[in-house]
């Protein structure tokens, strides 16, 4: 039987019917136009919605993708970059209006969770799927289900602490991951050395790190420190990598050799991949949703 999932992001809302075997039966966008507020976010994703239940009977839950964290003692969202989202009860919302049962999770968790079941990641038993874009997140499936911990916060790698006392984060801490290897942090720190903007992939690929080469060094030490971190405890048998900062094949080279050499072990041999998927990841993890239940 055919599944739905939304992915909602800051600037669009796509959707994807996907049948039993994971093929795509139709995929639709919609602009989020968050200005219009939170009322205005509701009746696209409905509008949406069904339009994707025209094209084939569903069986299930609706899933929801969506940046920022769940609070578990009520399932309503927080710390959206969708601000009009925060504290709303979202899920309640739509399956009022849809009169379906609707499961909310957080992107970086869809991401891994389509990754580790149709994606790069498959046949991987513990997946760690890596986030590097705007932000820096991350989620762990184990035989293709999502860990998400007792509080909800299994993976997110984003908010270690690098750096004690280091550069001031959103999340109220010093020192987080994501103020140095995120494509922002990476984007703003080249523009304090070089004073402009250019991003991650064109400083990269056309090798404009040369005129300034610690902004490579400190790139790649800090991203071998931070995923060491995660196979020190997590020890994972794959790491899929998705984000923008993706598309950097430095990370699957000088970055995996710093990964290593930072690990606490003598001989390691973790997979460091790029994503299969791209931008559809999450969506489709969304629609997987109703079968890890």
């Amino acid at each position: 039987m055919n599944r739905i999932g939304i992915d909602l992001g800051g600037t669009k809302i796509e959707g994807v019917l996907l049948d039993e075997q994971h093929n795509v039966v139709q995929r639709e966008r919609v602009l989020t136009e968050r200005e219009n507020g939170y009322d205005s976010i509701i009746d696209r994703i409905v509008g949406l919605t069904k339009t994707l239940l025209k094209a084939g009977e569903v069986d299930g839950p609706i899933g929801i993708c969506t940046p920022g964290a769940i609070d578990p003692t009520n399932g309503r969202l927080k710390n959206s970059n969708t601000v009009c989202l925060i504290g709303n009860p979202l899920r309640e919302d739509l399956e009022k209006k849809l009169e379906m049962s609707v499961l909310m999770e957080n992107d970086a968790n869809c991401f891994a969770l389509a990754e580790a079941t149709m994606g790069a990641a498959q046949g991987y038993g513990v997946v760690f799927g890596v986030i590097l874009g705007t932000g820096c997140g991350g989620g762990i499936v184990i035989n293709k289900n999502i860990h998400r911990g007792p509080n909800h916060i299994g993976g997110e790698w984003g908010h270690h602490v690098l750096y004690p006392n280091g550069k001031s984060c959103y999340c109220g801490n010093s020192g987080c991951t994501e103020q140095y290897i995120s494509g922002t942090a990476l984007e703003n720190h080249w523009k304090e050395l070089s004073g402009e903007f250019q991003t991650v992939t064109n400083i990269v690929n056309n090798q404009l790190y040369k005129e300034h080469p610690e902004w490579k060094e400190i790139f790649m030490l800090n991203f071998g420190r931070a995923l060491a971190n995660v196979v020190d405890i997590l020890d994972p048998d794959a790491i899929v990598i998705g984000g923008g900062v993706s598309k950097v094949d430095l990370l699957y080279t000088e970055g995996k050799e710093s990964v290593y050499k930072e690990t606490f072990s003598d001989n390691v041999v973790t997979p460091i991949i790029k994503n299969k998927l791209g931008d559809a990841a999450g969506v489709y993890g969304a629609a997987m949703l109703g079968e890890i239940l």
